[in-house]
């Protein structure tokens, strides 16, 4: 059982896997320098995501990917990295719907959406699974949407919203304004705005 869980989850090992061979890159390669063995590419060590199903699934996968934690995780995954004593960068889990807060509005993705690449602002992500609703903060990011009902979400920060601290909100949303009010270059009412956007994002959030 601790093997078949170590090969499911390669991606967090240290064992190298063995690259896949892309004749047509290695074919151009040996036409253009012959004398030198073609390297190997990022995209040489992943495996392929399932292919295309012939019906729509009842149920979206959601990879959650941040720097230092993992937001969405099914049991089975906790328990498998607890046996495999690794840190939990990637969370995935299977649900009914996912709404990302996307640059262009607000985007709910279901089993069988159309492949799609979506930039993220700071906003609410709303994890539907049956009656149960959860709700996360998300900073900034990228949403990439497959075409076999795979849904990767890479953001910068994410919370859920009941551990979002309203006074720290608001007094953050002030330091910001007063910051952008006496910025005197470019740079620091840059990082003013920024600051007054995600604090009133937040606000708005935990007000919704």
């Amino acid at each position: 059982m601790l093997r078949n869980a170590a090969t499911k989850l390669r991606r967090f090992s240290t064992v190298v896997e063995t690259p896949a061979v892309d004749d047509t890159f290695v074919n151009s390669w040996k036409k253009l320098i012959p004398n030198l063995d073609p390297p190997n590419t990022p995209s040489s060590y992943m495996k392929p995501r399932p292919p295309i199903p012939s019906t729509i699934p009842s149920k979206l996968t959601v990879n959650l990917a941040l720097p230092y934690s993992s937001l969405l995780s099914s049991k089975e995954t906790e328990v498998k990295r607890q046996q495999l004593n690794v840190s939990g960068l990637i969370g995935f889990s299977q649900v009914d719907m996912v709404i990302v807060p996307a640059t262009t509005g607000q985007m709910g993705v279901l089993p069988g959406h159309v492949a799609t690449i979506a930039e993220l602002k700071p906003g609410i992500m709303s994890v539907h699974e049956g009656t149960d609703v959860s709700k996360y903060f998300i900073s900034s990011g990228f949403a990439v949407i497959h075409s076999n009902s795979y849904a990767d979400i890479v953001a910068v920060e994410a919370v859920p919203i009941d551990r979002i601290d309203p006074a720290a909100v608001q007094k953050g949303l002030a330091e910001f304004t007063q910051k952008l009010g006496s910025a005197s270059t470019d740079l620091e009412k840059a990082e003013a705005q920024i600051g007054i956007d995600v604090h009133s994002a937040l606000n708005a959030a935990i007000t919704a």
